[in-house]
């Protein structure tokens, strides 16, 4: 995506995304990023790099794109180094050009190269996402479709993911299986034992069982199953796989007595034709399950805040049974507490 693109697309504003993260959720993914990245610390730092050494290093995209994960950076940075400051210098959902500086940290040396990798890792993921989210966003402008993600998401990521989609101006489709009734085929299949007349009846049934503030949605793969779904008083018939001509019917033969969604063989080149049948939502899994990570580099400033001085060390993050990595029991294991020597073999 170019530049000029990239200008024109990502413009949720910063306010409609503020406070949409929960924090709680962000620590957990950093904290069981950490303990992956690093179980006993980062023995590379704690050799190489002086305890009290300073830095100061740059969030720089080296393409275009739109932001997402500015508070993740942040809460990695902070994770490793409490007294770290951090300035997010553009706002999640905004577009920007390569070359463009998009945060900048100062703290501790040690504990900057500590988050490095997994700051960088969720950032550039989560502004794939959105960049991704505004190209699709921008094809189907004015004609009413709204753009959604699925449950197609990378485990244990779903949450940043999601959030990354609403910073392309994107929406959310349900969170997860707790959240609404998205019959499919296979449920279809179980439900009427292969017997297209009980389809109504079965559906029903269960609409009855539901309470009165959850969403019913029933996922049809032919033209003549969208009379019988209607029939039962779903809330949203989901059109898999339809041609345009499909599509286009199947939102003449709703009528308005239920929301539409298309899915299925969706991408840059389809979705404005899909948009143009007159469905109210396009969800795709691509948004989330197939992008490529963005090109973004944290980039240390020479000569600005290196050097030895006040700091945290390299900062493990807090949290009960883990040791700060320059004091006392440091580098221990957090699972067994065994001392783990810096250069030592890990097993």
């Amino acid at each position: 995506m170019t530049a000029p693109a990239a200008a024109r697309q990502g413009s949720l504003p910063a306010t409609a995304l503020a406070g949409t993260l929960p924090a709680a959720a962000v620590d957990a993914v950093l904290r069981a990023a950490l303990d992956e990245d690093a179980p006993y610390g980062d023995i590379t730092s704690q050799t190489l790099i002086p305890a009290d050494a300073r830095a100061t290093a740059v969030l720089a995209a080296r393409v275009p794109g739109v932001l997402s994960g500015g508070e993740v950076f942040a809460a990695a940075m902070k994770l490793t180094d409490p007294d770290a400051a951090v300035d997010l210098l553009v706002a999640d959902g905004a577009a920007f050009a390569a070359g463009t500086a998009l945060a900048r940290v100062s703290g501790n040396a040690r504990a900057v190269l500590l988050a490095e990798r997994v700051a960088l890792n969720l950032v550039q993921r989560m502004s794939a996402i959105a960049t991704k989210t505004a190209e699709f966003v921008a094809l189907v402008d004015g004609t009413g479709a709204r753009i959604t993600d699925t449950r197609k998401t990378t485990p244990g990521l779903r949450v940043l993911e999601r959030y990354a989609v609403r910073c392309g101006g994107g929406a959310n489709h349900r969170f997860g299986l707790s959240d609404a009734v998205l019959a499919k085929d296979n449920h279809l299949a179980v439900l009427t034992g292969g017997d297209p007349s009980k389809l109504t009846a079965v559906l029903r049934e269960a609409r009855a069982r539901l309470g009165h503030t959850t969403h019913f949605e029933v996922e049809v793969d032919s033209m003549d199953q969208i009379g019988p779904v209607l029939a039962a008083g779903v809330d949203t018939i989901m059109l898999d796989n339809f041609s345009l001509a499909e599509l286009a019917g199947g939102v003449a033969l709703v009528a308005g007595r239920a929301r539409v969604e298309a899915s299925g063989n969706v991408n840059l080149a389809t979705v404005a034709g899909i948009a143009g049948t007159g469905v109210d939502v396009i969800s795709i899994g691509g948004l989330t399950h197939s992008v490529a990570a963005l090109d973004l580099g944290l980039d240390i400033e020479l000569g600005l805040g290196t050097g030895p001085g006040p700091g945290a060390g390299p900062g493990r993050a807090p949290g009960p049974g883990r040791s700060d990595d320059l004091g006392p029991g440091a580098g221990q294991c957090p699972a067994t507490g065994a001392g783990q020597a810096a250069g030592e073999a890990v097993p």
